[in-house]
């Protein structure tokens, strides 16, 4: 229930707001021209970046584990690594790099918007596609080829059916990241909801704008959300009976068309990874070479880790109890908890940052300014993710064992603790993984919640980006993304992809 409370609260926040403001008062805010134009913007830069993601993502992902694409294996860990960059970050290194050449003004707008968050992004629906081409069974694909389909038929008619609910769930996970993207579209100034929201608390004190952009963005992701649930209930039909074959899929033969995908994979990769290491490496140098900012680093760095590692731990014990209802006592108090526990996932970091200013200001002063309330907004934010993550590692764990422990005499706290748990350890420590890479990527909710004085990788970066001091930014970005990194590349090997795609 205490899960369930910290989820709520971002809600509760929002009904108490408006029943403050009054109905009118909301449509005189709501129903206005701007709006109109924040929901057409917001919507169709969620629309083309979900597209180019999804096409991106399963074509790399096919070429990768399906075919006989030279260096496979290093390509594939190298396509999931953009998910450790930011995307404030990978705005940063494009702004740098063009505007330094061009001038101020050249790379900015809707399309650069698109593009940057597109490079960014594409990784949410590679490695779930990945990781169901690997474990997908080729029994249906030899059946298919027995029947006189070609490979190519095969692939598109046979492979890809299997792993439609992978890619309906990773393009669905983009959109929900572009409709609550701040720092990106904020440096790119592209006018959508999160960065008219900030802007009208942060420089209009405009609180009930704010409040009027904040419940129209929740009605969008909550939308997304409901799209997501519909694209879970058609996942059952394409469930795989049986144990399958362990054998390895065959892989299609790209002929002439072989070399030009390598270079079509190094393209997309030197955009999304080669253009931030570059302009990181540009301004590097100069970046650590002023008076006193090794030791401004180090505090910021230190204060990532902190937060972030404060954050995972919160989240997952909050997650523990309701991934373990949902994967060993399902029914109808189960699947509440589990929804209720989701509709964070439809608020943006900028609307729970709010929310937890209202909430520490007035129900929990002590927790004001405190690195206290910003772990309780990462556990809020990132709470679907980790109880996702128990409840699948959970249910993988055999029962038995757990019954076997219970007619021995042992308690259930003790079989929990000395049975389940270790079991399913490994899916734990996966979602405990991508909390933390969330925790230390976040940046709306750390602007707003972060105690006075206190400067993260994040914060320090958007501080200095913020008035084209490049060069200061650089090293909070380069040590950002390399942290980031080391949690990426365990998830991307727990795909499968690092160890089963061949040389």
């Amino acid at each position: 229930m205490l899960a369930v409370g910290v989820a709520l609260i971002p809600l509760a926040y929002l009904a108490t707001r408006a029943g403050e403001a009054g109905w009118d008062r909301m449509a005189d805010e709501l129903f206005t021209a701007r709006t109109g134009e924040l929901v057409v913007r917001s919507v169709a830069l969620a629309t083309v970046v979900t597209a180019a993601c999804t096409a991106l993502g399963v074509t790399l992902a096919f070429l990768v584990t399906r075919s006989d694409l030279p260096g496979r294996r290093l390509l594939g860990v190298l396509a999931a690594l953009p998910l450790a960059v930011p995307s404030y970050v990978a705005a940063f290194a494009w702004v740098s790099t063009l505007q330094g050449d061009a001038g101020v003004g050249s790379f900015a707008g809707f399309w650069a918007a698109a593009l940057v968050l597109t490079l960014v992004s594409y990784p949410y629906v590679y490695l779930p596609v990945a990781a169901a081409l690997v474990g997908s069974d080729p029994a249906q694909e030899e059946v298919a080829r027995s029947l006189g389909r070609g490979p190519w038929r095969t692939a598109v008619g046979v492979t890809l059916r299997q792993v439609r609910p992978a890619v309906a769930a990773g393009a669905l996970l983009v959109a929900l990241y572009v409709l609550s993207d701040f720092g990106a579209v904020s440096i790119l100034r592209v006018d959508v909801f999160t960065r008219a929201i900030f802007t009208a608390i942060s420089l209009g004190f405009d609180r009930t704008g704010a409040l009027v952009l904040s419940t129209v963005l929740v009605a969008l992701t909550a939308l997304v959300l409901l799209a997501e649930q519909f694209s879970r209930r058609r996942a059952a039909r394409y469930a795989r009976l049986g144990g399958g074959a362990a054998r390895p899929p065959g892989r299609v033969r790209l002929g002439r068309l072989r070399w030009p995908a390598v270079l079509g994979v190094a393209g997309v990769l030197g955009a999304a990874l080669g253009v931030p290491a570059v302009s990181l490496l540009r301004w590097f140098g100069e970046g650590v070479s002023r008076p006193g900012s090794l030791g401004e680093l180090a505090d910021a760095a230190a204060n990532s880790l902190g937060v972030a590692l404060l954050g995972t731990g919160l989240t997952m014990m909050l997650a523990l109890p309701v991934g373990l209802l949902s994967a060993r006592a399902p029914g109808l108090l189960a699947m509440a908890l589990d929804r209720l526990a989701y509709l964070s996932h439809a608020l943006p970091g900028l609307v729970i940052g709010l929310s937890l200013v209202f909430f520490g200001i007035n129900v929990a002063y002590p927790l004001y300014q405190s690195v206290w309330l910003l772990a309780l907004a990462y556990a809020a934010l990132f709470l679907p993710l980790a109880v996702a993550a128990v409840s699948a590692a959970v249910a993988q764990a055999p029962p038995g064992l757990e019954e076997v422990a219970r007619s021995l005499g042992r308690r259930r706290a003790h079989v929990l603790r000395t049975v389940t748990v270790p079991l399913a350890a490994p899916g734990i420590g996966a979602g405990a993984a991508l909390v933390f890479l969330t925790c230390m990527k976040e940046l709306p909710a750390t602007l707003l919640l972060r105690p006075t004085g206190m400067d993260t990788l994040a914060t320090g970066l958007w501080t200095r980006t913020s008035v084209a001091a490049y060069a200061a930014a650089a090293p909070y970005a380069a040590l950002l993304v390399l942290i980031a990194a080391v949690p990426t590349w365990w998830l991307s090997a727990r795909t499968g992809v690092l160890t089963r795609t061949g040389g």
